[in-house]
């Protein structure tokens, strides 16, 4: 006759059906494969995840799946892990060999920078593809000492997730979309005076008048901010 399970059950919680000194077998095979994990790191030569590619983020991914699994199941074997981790060092070095002499191998594994700022305007349509949000995207440029897109000539996305951003001098910069949090900008459907207004959405600028209420005409989105014309703060 089954036995029925016991909500809340401590004893099935901590351990199960595994005797207690096997807790120390756990904590010598979450060694061996911090070192495993520690000694492929060293190998690659990177030294955080934000310089890791698409293909090494993956490679990474594998690695910690055979790491879990030996770590925690009495019933996985230590040795057959250290071949998966040698096989994808070996992988991990041919794929690399392979990049270094083939430009269209190197662009699926690791992609292309691509611009989405040029003259203090978004590249629209390239920011669209990047799956990066408008709020993700923002918080970057901020932590890089921005505060309206007129202040960058050109901004590109790198390969790893960064963003490399080049500034105009301060006496070339022009009205741009401020891109601090919402409520530090006011937002208009009716214009309150003469000025530069940039698209909140696409980040057009455009001279309005007072009371005028229309849609940008880059993308048809009709709330504004007054854009603005401040200078880098270095």
């Amino acid at each position: 006759m089954a036995v029925k399970m016991k909500s809340f059950d401590l004893q099935r919680m901590a351990l199960n059906d595994v005797p207690l000194d096997f807790l120390w077998e756990v904590a010598f095979r979450s060694l061996y494969t911090f070192i495993l994990v520690f000694l492929f790191l060293k190998i690659t030569g990177r030294r955080g995840v934000r310089q890791m590619s698409l293909f090494e983020v993956l490679i990474i991914l594998t690695l910690g799946s055979a790491a879990g699994d030996v770590a925690f199941y009495h019933d996985v074997p230590m040795l057959p892990v250290l071949i998966v981790f040698v096989t994808l060092g070996l992988l991990y070095r041919l794929v690399m060999w392979l990049m270094s002499h083939s430009e269209k191998l190197e662009n699926l594994f690791e992609g292309k920078p691509s611009v989405i700022i040029e003259e203090g305007e978004f590249s629209w349509e390239k920011m669209k593809s990047q799956n990066m949000t408008e709020f993700e995207f923002f918080m970057e440029l901020r932590l890089l000492g921005v505060e309206h897109l007129g202040q960058v000539r050109l901004a590109i996305l790198e390969t790893n997730g960064q963003i490399s951003v080049y500034f105009f001098p301060d006496k070339l910069v022009r009205p741009g979309l401020p891109i601090l949090p919402e409520h530090c900008c006011e937002r208009f459907i009716k214009m309150p005076e003469d000025a530069d207004y940039a698209c909140i959405h696409c980040s057009e600028v455009v001279a309005l008048n007072a009371n005028d209420e229309i849609a940008c005409p880059r993308c048809a989105h009709k709330v504004w901010v007054k854009a603005s014309t401040a200078t880098r703060v270095t």
